[in-house]
């Protein structure tokens, strides 16, 4: 069976499931998967370099912002 983000086992009831992956270099861009869906990805080309952030209501699961936070250049 398929499992919502690709994980091993289904979460339970009342629970998200989340998936987040790291990228590598510029070769691999990062990813977030919540609840079945991909918030963040380079198929989408939402993401940067340095930190990736999804915010998400911890009672809906909706998605409020996503955003990048470039440590390298301030």
């Amino acid at each position: 069976p398929r499992h919502k983000c690709g994980n091993q086992k289904s979460c339970s009831q009342n629970y998200f499931a989340f998936k987040i992956v790291s990228g590598a270099a510029n070769v691999v861009g990062p990813s977030i998967c919540f609840d079945g869906t991909v918030l963040m990805s380079s198929v989408k080309n939402n993401i940067g370099r340095g930190l990736n952030i999804a915010l998400v209501n911890g009672t809906s699961g909706q998605l409020l912002k996503a955003d990048t936070f470039d440590m390298y250049s301030g």
